[in-house]
């Protein structure tokens, strides 16, 4: 199935990626987000994020102006999803509200269409049970930022039918993405992974092991990490990558997830990384 009109749910960073690759591989986009400067804010964000990739060659053409007419932004959820023939969740990571959202997508939607989460960890096995087409939901799990990470996992609940995992691999790869079917186990592939190597570069801070810069550079050029995992953490957020073990250390009752209390501190001063300017290293804000 060739997806010609996607419904993306929450234009904030990964919504606003998600709606980027869909209208410069030719999709006509829905986004929803709750109020008309959100939308304003996204859709300025968004015609930036398409000029830099046409300067850098990423994108064809002159102009962002032909991708900017696949985008239309909206503030009424109903409207957003009224034809869509896909529809990807991409609202903050908080359980209750992507239950509710995903419950108000499966009345709202056409009967059939896929419900998508963008999810980062949450199970895609409860967001199904929310629904009246648990067959019909599966995790899409994007890395940021969207335009330029090449793989997506494609997260398959206890429900999520066969067909529904080879329209979303083909759509995935419609968008120009590595596409990789995983299962819905907490923090899937990637992060089930990645968390722990950050946690653990963040003890090794703690404890004196080396101070940031080193550890970065050893882990880039001992084990050929095209970025360290501080610096890495400061990129992702390190909210996030709290919230993330938080997660997994509760699903999994596994100790080799309980957070570093470093991680816990810097969060709780909202030093979360580049997106407050500061974090394990510190970022000039930009002119």
């Amino acid at each position: 199935m060739i997806v010609e009109r996607l419904a993306v749910i929450g234009a904030g960073t990964m919504g606003r990626g998600i709606i980027e690759v869909a209208a410069t591989h030719g999709v006509m986009v829905r986004a929803y987000d709750i109020n008309d400067d959100v939308c304003a804010k996204a859709a300025a964000t968004l015609r930036t994020s398409i000029e830099r990739g046409i300067k850098r060659g990423k994108v064809s053409g002159g102009s962002a102006d032909p991708y900017m007419q696949r985008v239309t932004f909206s503030c009424d959820l109903a409207e957003t999803v009224c034809d869509a023939q896909f529809v990807i969740e991409a609202i903050p990571e908080i359980q209750e509200l992507k239950l509710k959202t995903i419950g108000e997508l499966d009345r709202l939607a056409p009967a059939g269409v896929v419900l998508a989460s963008n999810t980062s960890s949450l199970s895609i096995t409860k967001l199904a049970a929310a629904t009246g087409r648990p067959e019909r939901v599966v995790g899409m799990h994007f890395f940021n930022p969207v335009p330029v990470m090449a793989p997506v996992e494609i997260v398959r609940a206890e429900q999520t039918s066969e067909i529904t995992m080879t329209e979303t691999l083909e759509f995935g790869r419609q968008l120009g993405k590595e596409a990789f079917a995983v299962a819905d186990v907490p923090g899937f592939a990637v992060n089930r992974i990645l968390m722990p190597l950050i946690n653990e570069a963040v003890f090794a801070l703690q404890e004196g092991v080396a101070d940031a810069r080193t550890i970065d550079s050893l882990m880039k050029l001992g084990c050929n990490h095209p970025m360290g995992p501080l610096e890495l953490a400061d990129f992702v957020g390190l909210d996030v990558c709290l919230w993330i073990l938080q997660v997994l250390h509760r699903e999994l009752g596994d100790p080799k997830f309980r957070p570093c209390p470093l991680l816990a501190r810097k969060v709780d001063a909202k030093h979360l990384g580049r997106k407050t300017g500061r974090g394990f290293y510190e970022y000039p804000r930009k002119e």
